[in-house]
């Protein structure tokens, strides 16, 4: 008849030695069942044929979380940056939190902060935190050096289903919302191009552009290939040089000759006053990410708090679905950024 297993939970839990509410936790990848007995369980339940009733399923989903709806329903966001005080004071990271806050209240969710680089916690001691405080699921927000989870971490990973925003995370690959950067910076290209000019230039930080696997640069060069070899210039990577000695960007502006520029830093046009270059009468400039703060720059709006959206439906999923640690596969959903026009880059 349909709806009704052949093999019960008590058969596997005969099987496994385990009670049957092991057995239970078991398959809805609970993270307070360690993961090798999780595994082995799941072994069990396919060799022996269980077939777990969707309509059963849901019906007892339902009566676990009006059970324990004030309980359960809390997610971990934590803050991987270096600076502990980030969700609070970065300049990009509370707008993905504002984005995961809105998104996470519209699902029933509240959110539980901590900082993932806290010398006082261990990975296995963050585990029983969450445990305790029957956190379902991880939000990562923030920068990581290097696109790595830290050691320390790793345990959370494991055991617990987890999402980044900002970045795409390597060893191991979790899931990801950020913005769309190659396409960011090809936009931006071609908008430069549609107002007129014709010499656009790149001001970046290497050390930003390898977090994000280089996709600012590669979005740069696929827009230069829509111009003419003499107009391709060179772009200039040495930012944190170039604030201890700006000759170095001098030398670069006259040898390069660029029109417009693209940057991620305000303070670039401090140094073009600073060096008597007229903002936009001489050179432009376009914001990779244009923020209310400097509403007359022309820019790329990154829309991070979308992403801090997406990521909260990432993690909802993960969790309905009953999935834990990295996946096989991991997914991206990428925002499309949006071109706001500015003093900066007037038309020409």
């Amino acid at each position: 008849m349909f709806g009704v297993n052949k093999v019960s939970m008590q058969d596997i839990a005969r099987e496994a030695g385990v009670s049957r509410n092991t057995v239970s936790l078991a398959l809805r990848n609970e993270p307070q069942i360690p993961g090798h007995t999780r595994d082995r369980i799941k072994r069990i339940a396919e060799r022996m044929g269980y077939k777990r009733d969707p309509i059963l399923g849901e019906v007892m989903a339902g009566m676990r979380g009006r059970k324990r709806a004030s309980l359960s329903r809390v997610l971990a966001v934590v803050n991987a940056n270096s600076d502990k005080d980030a969700l609070r004071r970065h300049a990009t990271i509370p707008t993905y939190l504002k984005g995961c806050e809105r998104r996470a209240m519209e699902l029933g969710y509240t959110l539980d902060p901590f900082w993932m680089h806290d010398p006082r916690i261990s990975g296995k001691r963050f585990c029983s935190i969450f445990n305790a405080r029957n956190i379902r699921g991880v939000l990562i927000v923030g920068m990581m050096k290097n696109n790595r989870i830290p050691e320390n971490f790793l345990p959370v990973v494991d055991a617990f289903p987890a999402v980044v925003t900002g970045v795409r995370t390597r060893e191991p690959g979790l899931s990801f919302a950020s913005v769309d950067h190659h396409m960011l910076a090809l936009k931006a290209f071609e908008e430069a191009l549609r107002l007129g000019y014709r010499r656009p230039g790149l001001v970046l930080d290497e050390d930003i552009d390898l977090l994000i696997e280089r996709r600012f640069r590669a979005g740069y060069r696929t827009g230069q290939l829509g111009i003419a070899e003499g107009d391709r210039l060179e772009p200039f990577l040495k930012i944190r040089e170039a604030r201890e000695n700006l000759q170095l960007f001098e030398k670069w502006l006259e040898q390069e000759q660029p029109d417009v520029l693209f940057t991620l830093y305000h303070e670039v046009a401090k140094w073009l006053q600073q060096l008597g270059r007229k903002i936009p009468g001489e050179i432009a400039l376009i914001q990779y990410e244009w923020r209310e703060k400097h509403a007359n720059w022309a820019g790329m709006k990154q829309h991070n708090d979308v992403c801090g959206e997406a990521a909260v439906d990432m993690l909802a999923g993960m969790i309905h679905r009953g999935e834990s640690g990295p996946p096989p596969f991991p997914r991206a959903t990428l925002i499309g950024p949006t071109w706001v026009d500015g003093e900066t880059a007037p038309p020409r």
